[in-house]
């Protein structure tokens, strides 16, 4: 990796509150099939700038070692990817009425792909950043 972050970032606004959500847990899964799935946590500034591959408690056998830039470069021109956001977690269970929230993309082979999510309890947003 050339940079210090993969090709895929995000970055989580709690506009409830105004600041950056610190502490939400991601899992990014995309590529072609099988699917490869990646998680992280945002930092302090509510960033997600590297993944590690996921490894489920109920799978058994070795620890996936492949990265991010590794399954994107077996994509031949687009994939669709999917971030999956543990908003239940950060609010507090029962205190959002979005527990989890999904953003689906399509990803363009060699292309850095930023999607910033501004998040409060009863509502979100999000686009393609840069």
């Amino acid at each position: 990796m050339a940079s210090d972050k993969d090709l895929i970032t995000c970055h989580v606004l709690d506009t409830s509150i105004g600041k950056p959500a610190k502490g939400v847990r991601v899992k990014l899964e995309g590529g072609h099939a099988p699917l490869k799935t990646f998680e992280s946590q945002t930092d302090d500034d509510g960033r997600i700038k590297a993944w590690l591959p996921y490894s489920s408690v109920h799978s058994s056998g070795d620890v996936p070692t492949y990265t991010l830039d590794d399954v994107l470069s077996e994509v031949e021109n687009k994939s669709t990817w999917t971030l999956r956001f543990d908003t239940g977690s950060y609010f507090g269970e029962g205190k959002t009425f979005f527990p989890e929230v999904l953003v689906s993309f399509t990803v363009d082979k060699n292309q850095h792909y930023h999607v910033p999510l501004l998040l409060s309890p009863y509502s979100y947003s999000t686009y393609r950043g840069s």
